[in-house]
């Protein structure tokens, strides 16, 4: 003869049920009280800082150095003595740091100084 065996699964899992059923509204304030951990997101695109540029004038056998001094004092708005300081570096040096910004303002003061026929670079600084 044999025994019949209780269906272990069916107890089980009727059990489980129930003791879920009463422990449903505790898990629910658990979640609803426990820390939440919030990542930023990161996009790839990391914004450096854009370092400064900087023009530089070339010294050139073509132009007066008056003729610099002039362009130097129309184009930056520089006081006369100043413009002959940048004029005597480009001179004596071979160039000069005429401006700085950022990399727009850059071109455009190149391309100033290029349709007044001065030799002038940019470069970061």
């Amino acid at each position: 003869m044999t025994a019949q065996r209780p269906n272990v699964l069916t107890e089980t899992t009727s059990s489980l049920s129930t003791s879920l059923v009463a422990m449903r509204p505790s898990i629910l304030s658990m979640a609803s009280t426990a820390p939440m951990e919030v990542m930023d997101p990161t996009t790839g695109d990391q914004v450096e800082e854009e370092l400064p540029w900087v023009v530089l004038v070339w010294n050139d056998p073509i132009n007066l150095m008056s003729y610099v001094t002039h362009v130097f004092q129309k184009l930056f708005g520089y006081s006369r003595e100043k413009a002959e300081h940048l004029m005597h570096q480009v001179h004596f040096e071979g160039k000069a740091a005429v401006s700085s910004g950022t990399r727009a303002e850059a071109e455009r003061d190149v391309f100033r100084l290029h349709e007044h026929g001065l030799w002038a670079t940019m470069q970061q600084d």
